[in-house]
């Protein structure tokens, strides 16, 4: 590593994400940005990209602006955490699922690697939770395991479409193994 910009990021983070758990646990929420970022560093993304997936849920879900990430961050980064993020929070889930998958169909190779990042994490933990409570673990979710595999499918599709050179093709391969053992 050229600098220490992850250790702030995560620095930061833990913060803006302090008092917050993983919906339905009691996971704090920090731990689920740090396994996003680690897939990034893991697979030899540049720091700049997995200081993006430390900091993806930071405007979503906490009180931080794309403005303070900037001037903290830098452009580059602040602009990959606006395109990680959902536009409208008020929207329905079916309309902001479906904004995402659009999104991902255009979005740049750097982008896609924090989407698949912080999806890789989620459905591990999906996985993980069906194997601890089995068929209740859809009660967590807005939307049941249909909708889910209507989601996390459509993802897989655009992941192994556009994901075609190293590392991201390894990645949408681990993504799409996961999204079948959920749902096979």
């Amino acid at each position: 590593m050229d600098s220490p910009l992850i250790f702030f990021a995560i620095q930061f983070a833990a913060a803006a994400h302090s008092g917050q758990y993983r919906k339905g646990t009691n996971v704090p929420y920090l731990i689920h940005p740090m396994r996003a970022a680690a897939t990034l560093l893991d697979a030899g993304c540049r720091e700049t990209v997995a200081v993006a997936a430390m900091l993806h849920d930071t405007v979503e879900d906490c009180f931080v602006t794309y403005e303070q990430i900037e001037a903290l961050f830098g452009a580059e980064v602040a602009e990959l955490v606006r395109g990680a993020s959902e536009p409208d929070k008020a929207a329905s889930w079916e309309h902001r699922k479906e904004h995402t998958i659009e999104l991902l169909r255009s979005a740049n190779e750097d982008l896609l690697m924090v989407a698949i990042a912080d999806k890789i994490d989620n459905i591990r933990s999906i996985r993980e939770d069906i194997a601890l409570r089995g068929e209740d673990a859809w009660k967590r979710f807005r939307r049941g395991r249909e909708q889910q595999r209507w989601y996390y499918q459509s993802l897989a599709e655009v992941f192994e479409q556009r994901l075609t050179g190293q590392p991201g093709a390894g990645l949408a391969s681990v993504f799409s193994a996961e999204v079948s053992a959920v749902f096979q």
